[in-house]
């Protein structure tokens, strides 16, 4: 697997067109959820891919920055549905994790609005529930913090 970080302006079309593309099938279509999925975060953010050999896009997550230098979100963590329990999203989220510490250092806190039936998955990584959950786009979500 290759794992890749750029900035928005970094990104090919083709890069860009996989990223949207994933996006939409699992986040509007697959999950049922009318919203502006591509937004202007986009813009600001790292954009950390995981490829197969054939260059398939398998994982992507955002890693968007907060006024506060210190504190940085993650977000828009998906895996392609054909490439699921196998792993990939525990690589995904090992590497984002990893490129914030490597590329950020000035970073101690990591944020995530995460669904709330992946709370376990989240926790194991070290992230703490710091919300109650509640519903967004019509699925619970609770906020999440980790402190590197």
């Amino acid at each position: 697997m290759e794992v890749t970080v750029k900035e928005f302006s970094q990104l090919s079309n083709l890069e860009l067109f996989q990223i949207y593309k994933l996006r939409t099938q699992v986040f509007v279509v697959e999950q049922l959820c009318a919203y502006q999925e591509v937004d202007d975060a986009d813009l600001i953010a790292q954009h950390l891919q995981v490829l197969n050999e054939d260059q398939q896009l398998v994982s992507y997550l955002r890693i968007i920055p907060e006024t506060d230098k210190t504190i940085v979100h993650i977000g828009r963590v998906v895996v392609d549905p054909r490439f699921r329990k196998h792993g990939y999203g525990r690589q995904l989220i090992v590497s984002g994790l990893q490129t914030i510490q490597r590329d950020m250092p000035q970073v101690t806190t990591v944020k995530i609005q995460a669904q709330a039936y992946l709370q376990t998955f989240y926790q194991s990584f070290g992230f703490k529930p710091v919300s109650e959950v509640y519903l967004d786009t019509g699925i619970p979500h609770l906020d999440m913090v980790l402190d590197l």
